[in-house]
């Protein structure tokens, strides 16, 4: 027990550190940031070079277990360099929305006539009307001159309908013979018809706020910058929190990088456009040829092609627009399979990080997409090392002890842990998101392997969204993996535990034991993943705004395109399910009142009523529709994102884990 506890110290020392340091600190000071991640990084190191020194190189050559050792170990080593690397972009922070603030009254001084002209494209394929409309009202109401900004829907579909759609609403349709080269393709179409000093783009499913050009354009006060990033905000939940059942109580995925990692770049420099959300110089696209036709992330290699000339990107972490968020399975891998092809692409072309000219080293080294390379091969590894073991005895490291192992592994584990839970303190949490990164693991490891032996093997592919992709089921082939691994883990623990056929060695046995018992956990939620739940395509808002139903005063609690939520005293009574809303800013208009529910609710300032909820229904169009949209989708409202409710999170997925393993 005394050498367990000697073993521990350092760990010990580590939770000290968090609890007396950063723990009390602001994690939005350089300063503060890069104390804590130079003691991670030199934790990392210590166990690196124990990992080299007294567990690699005193291993014998006896054969398999020897290059499975050293195998297990190079994959050790590109973790430590994806780690360092992370550590070092996570040292810096800066907030850009002081620097907007203060360029704005110059930018927007004087007459208006002096403002650049803006052209907003909006690039789409197959999306419905249900989607495109938002997009198309929402960038014809930017709140900029009328006569400074145009409107262009790139259509790569050449659909009679939409032209007609852009044509009543006042936004420029544009079609091209072919579709060459994507996206890419379709945006430089764009630039041939269009002279606008600046670029906006908003994929199809993206909605701006009215305020977007305000707070973007002034950084290009800077004549060095060419492209301003805005963050990726979502109104619908992502197929991870819709299964997991954690919509109200977990984050979408995205926001880890959004909300964190893209500031810490921008401060080094190396931020780059995320395509959707982004506002552009036209000058600098033009001095590279227009938009790269390389790579199916176009976003991606046009930042690094800007590098090349010397421009620079910035990043404005403001919520500016609001868009879908991947809506199932099959469009959430299609869009990160098309990323990370993309991404690794980018190391066979010329204006790439490895050959790309005018980049530093530094830049170089950011630019790598060593986070798809790496992190996908280190997941699945981390869940086959005890099915090895127990199966087949092999060893992972050369193993002293367990005092030793716990003494140099875990205060790493924790440190690394303590680091995210306060650099991004309502953004992860280890369990889940390790579940979720091995729910990934078996879609996206292929991918990397294609894509590093074939890097343009794979076609462009458009993220499926809106109506009629709404197909639900359950990702079949992602179970099976799962599955296996579990059994294969389980069955190996059973061997093991009957002497006869037991082969491991007592030492290693109790880390073997916690191993396989922690990857059984983590794949028993990545399970849940796997199974569609329904969902809404268009959530509504959360309002509390005064209206009145057929003269009746009420509180507006929910509002979306087509139906809205109305809290009244219980004593209300209509004679018809015909009634009348009266909305601010609207003219009265009908609805159909099918539901009446009651519960208790403060629907006034002054304490906690009983209330009635009156779900109303309605079919707008034309100007009203168009009214609605800029109501509810350009910044007035939006969907919260929400802060990790650890408690909640644990609770729901042990009762939702247990209930998916007794009912298969």
């Amino acid at each position: 027990m005394v050498q367990y506890l000697i073993a521990l110290a350092p760990t010990f020392s580590v939770l000290a550190f968090f609890l007396l340091g950063p723990f009390n600190w602001s994690r939005n000071y350089s300063s503060t940031r890069a104390i804590t991640c130079v003691v991670v990084g030199a934790i990392a190191l210590r166990y690196i070079l124990w990992r080299l020194f007294e567990t690699v190189l005193p291993y014998p050559n006896n054969g398999l277990n020897f290059y499975w050792v050293w195998f297990l170990f190079i994959i050790e080593i590109l973790a430590f360099f994806e780690v360092v690397l992370f550590l070092v972009l996570m040292s810096r922070y800066v907030d850009r929305s002081a620097e907007a603030d203060r360029l704005a009254p110059d930018f927007f001084r004087g007459d208006e006539d002096e403002l650049p002209t803006v052209d907003v494209f909006i690039p789409t394929y197959n999306e419905p009307l249900d989607v495109l409309e938002r997009t198309i009202i929402g960038a014809l109401a930017l709140d900029y001159p009328q006569d400074k900004l145009k409107v262009y829907v790139l259509d790569d579909q050449r659909r009679n309908w939409l032209k007609a759609y852009c044509e009543e609403k006042g936004a420029i349709h544009v079609t091209r013979p072919d579709n060459s080269h994507a996206k890419a393709g379709n945006m430089n179409n764009g630039l041939k018809v269009s002279s606008g000093d600046f670029i906006a783009i908003f994929d199809a499913d993206f909605v701006p706020y009215r305020h977007f050009l305000r707070r973007t354009l002034p950084f290009f006060s800077d004549a060095t910058i060419g492209i301003v990033q805005t963050p990726q905000h979502f109104f619908n939940t992502d197929p991870v929190q819709t299964n997991l059942g954690l919509e109200n109580i977990w984050p979408d995925e995205q926001r880890l990088f959004f909300d964190e990692i893209a500031p810490s770049r921008d401060i080094w420099d190396v931020s780059f456009c995320c395509g959707s959300c982004s506002i552009a110089r036209r000058k600098a696209i033009d001095e590279i040829g227009g938009f790269p036709t390389e790579s199916i992330t176009e976003d991606l290699l046009t930042t690094l092609s800007m590098l090349n000339k010397g421009y620079k990107t910035r990043y404005l972490n403001e919520r500016l627009s609001m868009g879908l968020a991947a809506e199932n399975l099959t469009g959430y891998f299609v869009q990160r399979e098309r990323w990370c092809q993309g991404g690794i692409q980018t190391l066979y072309l010329h204006n790439g990080p490895l050959r790309g000219p005018g980049l530093s080293l530094f830049q170089r080294i950011m630019f790598l997409p060593l986070s798809w390379l790496v992190q996908y091969l280190v997941r699945f590894t981390i869940l086959i090392i005890p099915i090895i073991y127990l199966w087949f005895g092999l060893l992972p490291l050369y193993f002293t002890n367990a005092a030793d192992y716990i003494s140099h592994q875990v205060p790493l584990l924790t440190a690394y842990f303590l680091l995210m839970l306060w650099i991004t303190p309502t953004r992860y949490l280890p369990v889940v998101s390790s579940a979720v990164g091995a729910f990934s693991t078996f879609r996206m490891l292929p991918t990397v392997i294609s894509s590093v032996v074939r890097p343009f093997g794979k076609p462009f592919r458009v993220t499926p969204k809106g109506s009629g992709n709404e197909a639900i089921g359950f990702d079949g082939y992602s179970l099976a993996w799962i599955a296996a691994l579990i059994v294969a883990t389980a069955i190996g623990l059973v061997i093991n535990i009957v002497p006869e056929t037991s082969h491991i060695e007592a030492q290693f046995s109790p880390i073997a034991v916690c191993w396989s018992g922690i990857n059984i956990l983590v794949l028993a939620i990545a399970s849940l993943i796997c199974f569609e739940k329904p969902r809404r395509l268009f959530d509504a808002f959360k309002l509390d705004e005064a209206v009145h139903v057929d003269g009746v005063s009420g509180r507006i609690v929910s509002l979306a395109l087509d139906k809205a939520v109305v809290a009244v005293p219980p004593e209300t009574r209509f004679a018809s399910a015909d009634v009348t809303l009266s909305l601010e800013g609207f003219s009265p208009f009908k609805t159909e009142l099918r539901t009446v529910t009651q519960r208790r609710r403060s629907i006034a300032r002054s304490g906690d009523k009983e209330a009635f909820y009156l779900h109303l229904f309605f079919n707008l169009s034309g100007s009203p529709r168009d009214k609605m949209i800029v109501k509810l989708y350009t910044g007035r409202y939006s969907q919260d994102v929400r802060d990790i409710d650890k408690v909640a999170v644990s609770i729901n997925l042990l009762l939702r884990t247990f209930g998916r393993t007794r009912t298969l």
